[in-house]
Formats: structure tokens, C-alpha cells, sequence
């Protein structure tokens, strides 16, 4: 069986290398809008099963896609990638000195049509943080490209996160040991690094 990353994380890719488990990326662009009615958890799984669905066409028997997609919540609302460096400081300022929860919904599709999709959840504490520390962190590392804008492995994980209830890789954007589970499910050992 083949793995293809449907990822343009650089985080998602340094885990799966990490994880010895050979992938190709393939790439392509996925309007990533969800309908309103949907909450939390059922965000995360809608969103990395619409991105599988644009790969179906195109998968070989032997190939499985991975796709994902990270949300962070703060009590009902989705906290996606902001649009600006000020919607980022917004965001931030919102979550310190609270708990939030990180979802990220997986999805993958083999190419006979077998699709798993499932998430996991964890949950992040803050401490507070100054404006100062806030926009230092906008400004310096420049996280628009992230759920919630901040990544854990960033300076503001290391500064601000005091508690993970759950999974960090979750919370970096793939769940791993869950999807090395699912992986089995679908190949058996074919998944094992070779030595």
C-alpha cells in the first residue's frame, strides 16, 4: 500500500517521517467553508472528509489518503486560521488564561472506496499573557497559518501552554497514534519501517 499526505503541513510531514511510515504529498486546493450547524469535533471530521473527497477520482487501489484538519474551540466557537495578523492577536487574547480544546479530524480513503474517518481531542490550558507577549509572538512567528493562531511547538507553547489534557501531537496537527492504529486497521505490519 502507498501513502499519500494530502498536506502542505510542514508539522503533519515531520510527524509522519518521524513515525518511519514512507508517503508522497499530493496536493490540491480544497475550499475549506463548513456549514454552520455543525460544532466542535463534527467541524474537524466534516473538513478532513470533504478533503479526501476531492482525491477519490484520482486514487489507485493500493493508495491511501491521509487528510486532516485542525480546529480550536474556545467553548462553542471555531477558532480557525485567522486572516491578519490583528484577527491573530484577537484570537490569542481570547484564549489567554484559559482552557480551550483542540480537535483535528482525520480521514483516510484507500482507493476501493474504504474511508475511516474519526478526531481526537485535546485539551490546552494558557496562562495569562501580556499584550507585549501576544504580539511578539504575531509578529515574530507569524501564525496565520494556524488553528487558533499559535502552534504548541512554537515559542508560545513553550511560554504559555501549562497543561495538555490529551495528545501533543493532536494538538500539532495529527494525532498520531491514532492514526497508526487506523493504519494498521487498513495494511496490517505492511506500515512498519523497514530496517
Amino acid at each position: 500500500m502507498k501513502l499519500i499526505l494530502a498536506s502542505n503541513s510542514p508539522r503533519r510531514r515531520q510527524l509522519l517521517t518521524d513515525l518511519g511510515v514512507p508517503y508522497t504529498v499530493r496536493l490540491q486546493e480544497v475550499d475549506e467553508s463548513f456549514p454552520a450547524h455543525l460544532q466542535r469535533a463534527e467541524v474537524a471530521e466534516y473538513l478532513a472528509a470533504h478533503k479526501a473527497s476531492a482525491y477519490r477520482a484520482d486514487l489507485a487501489p493500493e493508495e491511501v489518503v491521509l487528510t486532516a484538519d485542525t480546529i480550536v474551540c474556545l467553548d462553542n466557537d471555531v477558532l480557525n486560521k485567522p486572516a491578519d495578523a490583528t484577527e491573530a492577536i484577537q484570537m490569542l487574547t481570547r484564549l489567554q488564561g484559559r482552557a480551550h480544546d483542540v480537535f483535528t479530524g482525520v480521514c483516510l480513503l484507500r482507493g476501493d472506496g474504504q474511508q475511516v474517518v474519526f478526531s481526537d481531542q485535546t485539551r490546552v490550558y494558557f496562562r495569562s499573557l501580556s499584550r507585549s507577549e501576544i504580539e511578539h509572538y504575531v509578529h515574530k512567528y507569524t501564525p496565520l497559518d494556524k488553528a487558533g493562531a499559535y502552534g504548541a511547538q512554537d515559542w508560545i507553547g513553550m511560554v504559555a501552554v501549562t497543561r495538555l489534557e490529551g495528545s501533543y501531537f493532536n494538538v500539532m496537527g495529527l494525532p498520531v497514534h491514532r492514526v497508526w492504529d487506523e493504519l494498521v486497521k487498513l495494511g496490517g505490519n505492511e506500515w512498519l519501517p523497514v530496517a
